[in-house]
């Protein structure tokens, strides 16, 4: 079935209410283990018909977000979800609490009592308003980013479309795509200060309601962590300052030299290659040219992406109005994943056939597992792995996609790979700093992240870039209005990616077929499990990251062009 064509109905809190408390009823009531079993069932029905009508609204407001019909039922699923997730979890502990625990772990799988434990800390009664007010807000957020019309020499573009000119070798380009980005940004300022710090202040109060210091526990909890906590993400930020970082400046500072830049900017941080970054071909080509990897890769990709590909379950052109993002989602029901992206004739359109697809291909491969409700292919960090590595595997394949400039694109997209993880835990600390001093003012938050910046990015400089130079970078990162704490596991990914593409270096089969066994056991196990038996390094421990930035630093001077 075509992703147009799948049926859409709203899921009311009333139905919802009197299925679930009919199913918390029989956990309850159960005389035996089989009992418990056939509530869960319909409590897996049951949720598969909610996640599947959410995320058809979700997607279609995100393909046109003044749409009024899906506007109304976004806001619909925003009003109930935490009522929702408020009973959910009367089940929860039901099913914690179960006289038959021991034999449902046993029948089931631990992980699912381990998740439930974490999501019984996520979420209390008592803050059921707060989640609806916090859902509105980032509404709000998506709306206004989406909304954005930025002036480039006449013409009048989305954001998504702005940002292809921050890959032009023309540096003169480059730079005045950052000032009208800036300028741009500069006439909502104060929208999305104030956003922010609404958002900050209602998860602070959560927090606190439930008993937490701050919004960074709770926040922990809400991303349904189930192996590594605050203290173990901090050494990860450390193990990054320590070892990739001056890998990082190093490279990043050589190749501005080449690219007879002695001072890099942020509108240069985009650039890679001489002569500018390869460029793919028409939307067309890039699909034909995904098709052919897909189908050179193992029978079970190939099944995949042909799928996709007649159910129409892409939406890749930018244009007014449409979320200005990217994502994967899927529809439980019909098993069908979908991608969104904003193509803009980058080379990161070529990213939507290979990470984008990464994720729906573990979606694809997991969606029958029967723990799928409960796990689905598991935590963001886990599912982060899936896309990011699929980067790495098509590696490989890129000659079909760029030609001759097949050798240019693995050179940037290493050092982009490489680059990208200090970016990211500035991302992440940057939050840790905000949920723990939630009253800081707009101006304070800034000049923390500037303070960030010149820690993780040294090489880097915003001076003299309107509005961006007072420390606004992280303001159209939506992950951090949106999904607070998400970023890290963005980083955990990519040092699992890197260490899969040096494998794949030395014997690509034999990576490949670990990258499959990782991508294929879902959320049955946690994933520091999933590294051991990926024969992969933990990032968690001091000095984990030495190896991969040595080994990265080497390939990358290998392959320099």
């Amino acid at each position: 079935m075509k992703v147009s064509q799948i049926p859409y109905q709203r899921i009311t809190l009333e139905a919802m209410t009197e299925s679930l408390t009919e199913i918390i009823r029989q956990v309850k009531n159960a005389e035996d283990i089989s009992q418990v079993l056939a509530a869960r069932e319909k409590y897996n029905e049951l949720f598969t018909e909610f996640y599947t009508a959410a995320s058809l609204a979700h997607m279609r407001y995100t393909i046109n977000t003044v749409d009024e019909f899906y506007i109304a039922e976004m806001e619909h699923y925003d009003e109930i979800t935490p009522s929702i997730e408020s009973l959910n979890l009367n089940y929860i502990n039901a099913m914690l609490e179960s006289p038959f625990r021991a034999e449902l772990e046993k029948e089931l799988s631990p992980v699912i009592f381990k998740s439930y434990e974490v999501q019984a800390k996520a979420i209390s009664p008592e803050i059921v308003e707060d989640m609806v007010e916090e859902n509105k807000l980032t509404m709000e957020y998506s709306k206004l980013m989406a909304s954005m019309e930025f002036e480039f020499r006449g013409e009048k573009m989305p954001r998504a479309m702005l940002m292809k000119y921050a890959k032009d070798d023309d540096r003169a380009v480059r730079r005045e795509c950052y000032e009208v980005l800036g300028r741009g940004l500069a006439q909502h300022a104060e929208q999305l200060d104030d956003i922010y710090d609404r958002l900050v202040h209602v998860r602070d109060r959560m927090a606190k309601k439930m008993g937490y210091k701050n919004f960074v526990e709770l926040g922990y909890y809400r991303m349904g962590r189930l192996c590594y906590d605050e203290a173990m993400v901090k050494q990860f930020r450390q193990n990054v300052l320590t070892d990739i970082t001056p890998v990082v400046s190093r490279l990043k500072t050589e190749n501005g030299k080449s690219l007879g830049i002695d001072s890099l900017m942020l509108y240069d941080d985009g650039v890679i290659c001489k002569g500018g970054d390869p460029k793919p071909g028409t939307k067309d080509e890039i699909f034909a040219a995904g098709k052919e990897m897909y189908h050179e890769m193992s029978p079970e990709t190939d099944a995949f992406f042909t799928m996709m590909l007649e159910n129409e379950a892409f939406d890749v052109e930018s244009r007014m109005n449409k979320w200005g993002g990217g994502y994967c989602t899927s529809f439980p029901k019909y098993q069908q994943p979908f991608i969104l992206a904003n193509f803009n004739g980058t080379a990161g359109d070529v990213d939507v056939v290979t990470h984008e697809a990464g994720h729906a291909f573990a979606d694809y491969m997991n969606c029958g597992n029967r723990f799928y409700t409960e796990l689905n292919v598991g935590p963001m960090e886990t599912a982060e792995v899936h896309s990011m590595s699929m980067e790495c595997f098509a590696w490989k394949y890129m000659d079909k996609f760029f030609g001759s400039d097949a050798a240019k694109y693995r050179y940037m997209h290493a050092m982009d790979n490489l680059s990208f993880i200090p970016y990211g835990v500035i991302v992440d600390e940057f939050q840790h700093i905000v949920y723990e001093n939630p009253d800081m003012t707009p101006a304070q938050r800034k000049e923390a992240y500037l303070e960030l910046e010149k820690k993780y990015r040294p090489y880097l400089s915003v001076d003299g870039i309107p509005y961006l130079e007072e420390g606004t970078r992280w303001q159209y990162q939506m992950h951090i209005y949106e999904t607070p704490f998400y970023y890290i596991d963005y980083c955990l990914a990519q040092v699992t990616a890197l260490q899969f593409l040096l494998l794949s270096q030395k014997d690509y089969d034999d990576a490949f077929a670990r990258y499959f066994r990782f991508l294929s056991t879902g959320g049955e196990k946690v994933f520091t499990d999933l590294l051991k038996d990926a024969g992969l390094n933990s990032p968690f421990e001091e000095g984990a990251l030495s190896g991969v930035a040595k080994d990265m630093e080497a390939l990358i001077e290998k392959i320099r062009v």
